[in-house]
């Protein structure tokens, strides 16, 4: 068997909205949309420099059906730059590109070959010994176990499964091509590319079985470093290096307020929190979720003046480093028990019960679900398009709803 190298990447996304982020900072939004096309960008560049053999993306190369050709032109164009380095390119669709969902199209160049969707297909390139198979989406949703149908191996051959999947489940990802390691196992090939989760994951590797996770994270659901994989592949034995091409990040801390603390001690404490951030940054830009947690008495004046507060823990952040930018400002805080005596917070307790008794209810979930719903309609640019359509769980809107109320019935008592 031929030794050889390739780069797995999937989950491009390209042309996705950042919608958390556009509600919130408009340019911030910006920057994270550029940072998801230089990231594809520098993995095509780390793909020439490192003279791969070939490019394999498993599914979502968009984010869903395009505007205008902008988002095509700009694939193409990387594309042509791995074409004229002599690498040619095997992708699928997933259920963000799936043949329903792309109405436009562009024509690419003559080093790119698609999976065809009705059925497995496979690719071989002779002077490697090596057989590529795969099958991408016809339509947004694929409850088939699609794997079960993928031809047998080529004898002799190094055979890569490509496939967009979320395996047995990978919450929050939904169960598109279910499939079992067994499934793919019993398929007898060497590697399986696959696309879909988000998070890198080396599943198996008997046979390898690879998640590499997306180049840029779009939300704070995904925080952390994001990239691609670069294989070797020598005399069958198989190498992994995960290539990491990010631009701007997604973080979150957590700050333990105390009883005692006022507003300048817990600034403080945000600042302690987010130091350690700064030198992972390595020029990035980072939008970070800050969650205050603990028991202080200020929980009602925070709750009452958000907005104060969050261009104050902004202002705490930036004194840390100028391109950490606030995503969200999170309040978990409890007010004292001790307080109980007084007559504005018995107040505020006596509905803080009442809210405990209903925080289960599923009709105020059915109903916070229908208003998100009806939100997400409105919102510009299909910015309410994704999973979480608010960038939170309804679990997080009621929670919020709850901190507002209370700090409210303080203020009127």
């Amino acid at each position: 068997m031929s030794s050889f190298s390739f780069i797995h990447a999937a989950d491009l996304h390209l042309g996705s909205p950042f919608q958390g982020l556009a509600l919130k900072d408009a340019n911030i939004a910006a920057v994270f949309v550029e940072a998801s096309r230089k990231a594809f960008s520098t993995l095509i560049d780390r793909a020439i420099e490192r003279r791969v053999d070939f490019f394999v993306i498993a599914g979502d190369v968009y984010d869903g059906d395009w505007k205008d050709n902008k988002i095509g032109l700009f694939f193409n164009r990387e594309m042509a730059r791995l074409e004229r380095a002599g690498i040619p390119v095997f992708f699928l669709r997933g259920n963000h590109d799936a043949d329903s969902v792309i109405t436009k199209t562009i024509t690419l160049p003559c080093n790119v070959y698609e999976f065809p969707t009705g059925k497995p297909g496979s690719f071989r390139l002779d002077h490697l010994k090596v057989a590529l198979h795969g099958q991408g989406f016809a339509d947004r949703s694929a409850s088939d176990n699609l794997a079960l149908a993928y031809p047998p191996p080529e004898a002799g051959w190094f055979n890569l499964g490509v496939l967009h999947t979320s395996l047995t489940g990978r919450e929050p990802h939904a169960p598109y091509a279910p499939c079992s390691v067994e499934d793919l196992r019993s398929r007898g090939y060497d590697y399986w590319a696959l696309g879909h989760v988000h998070d890198y994951e080396e599943v198996s590797t008997d046979p390898h079985v690879i998640f590499p996770g997306n180049l840029q994270g779009r939300s704070i659901r995904e925080r952390g470093a994001k990239g691609a994989v670069f294989v070797t592949v020598e005399d069958g034995r198989i190498a992994l290096e995960r290539l990491i091409v990010d631009e701007a990040r997604f973080a979150q801390v957590e700050v333990a307020v105390e009883p005692e603390d006022d507003q300048s001690a817990i600034l403080r404490r945000v600042e302690h929190a987010v130091q350690p951030l700064v030198g992972e940054m390595e020029g990035r830009m980072i939008a970070l979720r800050v969650r205050l947690v603990g028991v202080t008495p200020l929980r009602g004046a925070i709750a009452a003046n958000r907005n104060q507060w969050r261009d104050e823990v902004q202002a705490a952040c930036h004194r840390c480093h100028e391109d950490i930018w606030l995503e969200k400002l999170e309040l978990r805080l409890d007010q004292p028990a001790d307080t109980a005596g007084d007559t504005a917070v018995g107040a505020s307790l006596d509905l803080g019960r009442l809210l405990a008794e209903h925080a289960g209810d599923a009709d105020l979930a059915s109903e916070a679900d229908r208003l998100v719903a009806e939100i997400a309609a409105r919102l510009p640019s299909g910015s309410g398009a994704g999973e979480l359509p608010l960038d939170d769980s309804i679990e997080m809107l009621v929670e919020e709803a709850r901190q507002l109320l209370l700090a409210r019935g303080q203020g009127a008592a």
